[in-house]
């Protein structure tokens, strides 16, 4: 294939990144570098010291639901990897199944599970058990985040896992190592691009989510992203609403360099699917 051609194939995705990758980038930041007539102005990120604890909080929200993704995720995708070609496929459809439906939807099925006359409690008073409430608490958003994201932590893990040449526990085993000491020193060095891959994906939406907080927190917790949305939504701030979207679009950055140079091997490539 002739440069060329080469080149004129690259066009339409050239394009596309344009329109939808860099055109609202410059949008933010124009609007975040400007007031309300236009003209060059920080004012607005003086305010954003005043969502500081808000900023502090969703990072907190985002450890927290990524911890518990990274707990239940990885021992899931390493016993998947350990099974047959056939009951992989069908697992990772079961994984994949969730996702295919409306985000939306996924969150109103949490809400109709643990409302205060939902599933669970409907249970509890059928079995003459005592109510709790689940609804609008730290504890629903946090659920809702790891319902929600821990696809993405399953998916990039298991794909390197399964990867793994077997040839190479085998020598570890023949070497003396038992099986704790082989997936210390082996197992988890090779998986760790699609650890720290999930990571990524699970704590970057984690941070920026609204809907979770407002229909699993009942609008009682409150997130940078729920800032950022009423911003724009409500109190039509464009300008203090893009401040803020360009300060967590750098932490974003941030953590992205961060897990791409930990993930950068002696050969300056790195297995990210970033």
């Amino acid at each position: 294939m002739s440069k060329r051609t080469t080149r004129l194939l690259d066009k339409p995705y050239l394009l596309w990144s344009v329109l939808f990758t860099v055109a609202p980038l410059v949008m933010v930041a124009y609007y975040a570098l400007t007031d309300k007539t236009g003209a060059f102005s920080l004012s607005s990120f003086s305010q954003i010291t005043d969502y500081f604890s808000t900023i502090l909080l969703s990072i907190h929200y985002g450890l927290a639901a990524t911890v518990i993704c990274i707990l239940l995720g990885y021992p899931f995708a390493y016993f998947l990897s350990k099974h047959t070609a056939r009951t992989q496929r069908t697992i990772v459809l079961l994984v994949m199944l969730p996702m295919w439906m409306n985000f939306l939807i996924r969150t109103y099925s949490l809400m109709t599970i643990l409302g205060d006359t939902g599933v669970i409690n409907s249970l509890l008073t059928a079995l003459h058990l005592h109510n709790v409430h689940l609804i609008n608490t730290s504890g629903a958003v946090i659920l809702g985040m790891v319902y929600n994201f821990l696809p993405y932590m399953i998916l990039p893990i298991y794909s390197v896992l399964s990867k793994i040449d077997n040839s190479l526990l085998e020598a570890a085993q023949d070497l003396g190592s038992n099986r704790l000491h082989t997936f210390r020193r082996v197992v988890l060095p090779l998986s760790l691009p699609g650890l720290l891959s999930g990571i990524t994906m699970v704590f970057v939406p984690c941070v920026s989510t609204f809907y979770i907080t407002q229909k699993l927190g009942g609008g009682q917790i409150v997130l940078i992203g729920d800032v950022i949305e009423s911003q724009f939504q409500s109190a039509n701030n464009y300008n203090l609403g893009a401040a803020l979207s360009f300060v967590l679009m750098i932490l974003i950055f941030i953590c992205l360099g961060v897990m791409n140079h930990f993930d950068t091997g002696k050969d300056g490539e790195g297995g990210m699917v970033i």
